[in-house]
């Protein structure tokens, strides 16, 4: 289980992780329920998103310094996007563009309950969803 925990929360940070690999063959093993793998997973992949959250939090503070990896542009385009769509797109985190989103969640100071809450949502469902298609595929 603490592998499919690390995998999730790899998967959410900016590592190049994959953790459907990961609880798909677990899944196919059998040993464990697949409600407690669902679990594992979205905490794990949860936590990893809070850390995305964090760092836009932190980023504030070295906006401008040379070795910043966004621009001022790109930061008043990330900005102004959240401000327009709100934190409704966090319930996209579980997207390929996801990281990003929590990352300017974290910028725009949304309350840390909210983040969890949505954020917590959508990748839950994503793991139920991949749990119920890696079922039919495994048979």
């Amino acid at each position: 289980m603490g592998g499919l925990f690390l995998a999730a929360f790899g998967a959410a940070t900016v590592l190049p992780f994959q953790s459907e690999l990961v609880f798909a063959a677990m899944q196919a093993k059998g040993i464990w329920p697949v409600w407690l793998l669902i679990v594992v997973a979205s905490v794990g992949n949860t936590l990893g998103s809070v850390v995305n959250y964090a760092m836009g939090r932190a980023a504030e503070r070295f906006r401008g310094s040379r070795w910043f990896p966004a621009s001022e542009a790109q930061l008043e385009r990330a900005q102004h996007w959240y401000a327009r769509w709100g934190v409704w797109t966090l319930l996209l985190s579980w997207a390929p563009l996801g990281d990003a989103i929590t990352l300017v969640a974290g910028v725009m100071r949304t309350p840390l309950w909210l983040f969890v809450a949505l954020v917590g949502f959508a990748k839950t469902v994503r793991y139920i969803l991949f749990a119920w298609a890696a079922a039919g595929i495994i048979g």
